[in-house]
């Protein structure tokens, strides 16, 4: 045998597409917006403690994830509001 083969894979052509798939912008973007949402979800997990569903079926589930989202987005509007300590109430 005067020189040894490589041989490659069956899919190897798939791996070479996906490989050259991540080094583009819009692959970045998407990584970038899969990772906010899995950030959220275990913000509600943690937080809020919402790692098993009280309410039965699925409607059930629609309902409690929508008040923990609710929940999320009044969180981060109380973040986004300045704080004026003037007006603040008196307790």
């Amino acid at each position: 045998m005067d020189a040894r083969a490589v041989t490659r894979e069956d899919h190897e052509d798939a791996r070479d597409l996906a490989r050259r798939g991540r080094k583009t912008k819009a692959y970045k973007t998407s990584r970038d917006k899969r990772k906010k949402v899995e950030m959220l979800f275990a913000h509600l997990k943690r937080i809020l403690n919402l790692t098993r569903l009280r309410l039965r079926g699925p409607n059930g589930a629609k309902d409690e994830f929508l008040l923990a989202a609710i929940a999320q987005n009044l969180r981060k509007l109380a973040r986004l509001r300045p704080r004026n300590n003037r007006h603040e109430a008196i307790a």
